[in-house]
């Protein structure tokens, strides 16, 4: 969301972000960005009136959640806008993955085609653009929805490139130690890896190599996950950290053991941007690499896995070897100067041709008369029901 912003601040947009959340310590403060801000409440008329005054000619809707409780009005106070949905990754995805594996199944249309799909993938054809950060994502609405493409906009992680001089700046394989896993474990996939790497992980690593320490990063951290902290067995659980940077230059091996999950990983991300070479999963691999050698190992397999652990903690020239590839993977396929411009033609066409894309659209058409009819009258209900109350 900040690469967005930040690509829209480029191309002289006055953004105004407006969200129902709470503000807390640690949110950013957006007003130094020069981003105005404005509180909204859910199933209340006032956003029509905020939304009308600002008559904007974009609107990036932050998950098809947010399409569905705002796009109807959106679409009746500022029918010319641009509508685009950011949807940060295939929620639908990620909770099929989550049941094949519950019901130890293997993953197929069937658990894809689930209740989240037919709400998700109705908010990607109600909208003008929808962003896509995978390309693994990308083949999964073309193949098996069959979206048109002409609703669908690769777009990944847009980073600025890693230069030499920075990469010489990192801390070196004899400057670093210990093992990384971080994770926001609100969410589900981070709260099961850890699970993998207490029970049949991370035990066989401490066995071969009895000095090393797991640290465990992550936001919403809860007396379920402080029981994972093991000072006998090495374990740490960290919390969140103010500087992920610190975290992972810091470390010499991220362990990254996703069975489950969709979009781009932001841990293997932040692992490449500060040299931190990777054990992963083909989860957790899904979208980084395309034809560049990964930046560490692959493995599906606790065994291998944690026999490539301790190869790349313990040998300095594969350990340096991966790092490179993880430099070049930044470098070669998520520098923004790849994509920024690229989005901004693409928008300026879609604004020229709005009419045109939307007559061909017919499926969004469609479902902007019907299903928001249905969204717009739930909500209206709900925000008599809430004055009644009050």
């Amino acid at each position: 969301m900040m690469q967005l912003i930040n690509a829209f601040k480029v191309k002289d947009y006055a953004i105004t972000f407006v969200s129902s959340a709470l503000k807390n310590e640690k949110s950013l403060n957006l007003d130094k960005l020069g981003v105005s801000q404005a509180e909204i409440e859910l199933n209340s008329s006032s956003f029509n009136e905020l939304v009308k005054i600002l008559n904007p000619d974009v609107v990036l809707f932050d998950r098809f959640m947010t399409e569905e409780q705002f796009g109807w009005r959106v679409e009746e106070q500022c029918p010319d806008a641009l509508k685009i949905l950011d949807t940060e990754d295939l929620h639908c995805l990620r909770k099929a993955r989550e049941q094949a594996r519950k019901y130890k199944n293997p993953f197929n249309k069937s658990y894809l085609y689930n209740e989240t799909a037919k709400r998700e993938i109705a908010s990607i054809l109600r909208c003008d653009l929808s962003l896509i950060i995978s390309e693994a994502e990308m083949d999964i609405l073309k193949n098996w929805f069959k979206i048109d493409d002409m609703l669908l906009g690769y777009l990944p992680f847009m980073l600025e490139e890693i230069s030499q001089k920075e990469q010489a700046l990192l801390p070196k394989f004899d400057q670093r130690n210990h093992f990384i896993f971080i994770g926001n474990f609100l969410h589900p996939p981070n709260y099961d890896a850890l699970i993998h790497l207490k029970k049949s992980i991370w035990p066989r690593i401490r066995q071969k190599l009895p000095e090393a320490e797991l640290n465990i990063y992550g936001a919403y951290t809860s007396q379920k996950i402080d029981q994972f902290h093991d000072k006998k067995e090495g374990l740490f659980i960290k919390g969140f950290t103010n500087d992920v940077q610190i975290a992972m230059s810091k470390s010499r091996v991220c362990l990254v053991p996703l069975l489950f999950g969709a979009g781009l990983k932001g841990k293997m991300i932040d692992a490449m941007l500060y040299g931190t070479p990777c054990i992963t999963t083909s989860i957790g691999a899904e979208g980084l690499f395309g034809n560049f050698e990964p930046n560490g190992f692959i493995s599906d397999d606790w065994q291998n896995f944690t026999e490539n652990a301790i190869q790349l903690y313990t040998n300095e020239s594969v350990w340096y070897e991966k790092q490179k590839n993880g430099f070049k993977i930044i470098n070669n396929r998520f520098k923004r100067s790849l994509f920024e411009n690229s989005l901004f033609d693409r928008i300026e066409n879609l604004q020229t041709n709005l009419n045109k894309h939307r007559i061909d659209n017919f499926m969004g058409s469609m479902l902007r008369h019907h299903t928001l009819q249905s969204t717009k009258y739930m909500s209206k209900w709900i925000e008599e029901k809430n004055k009644n109350k009050s």
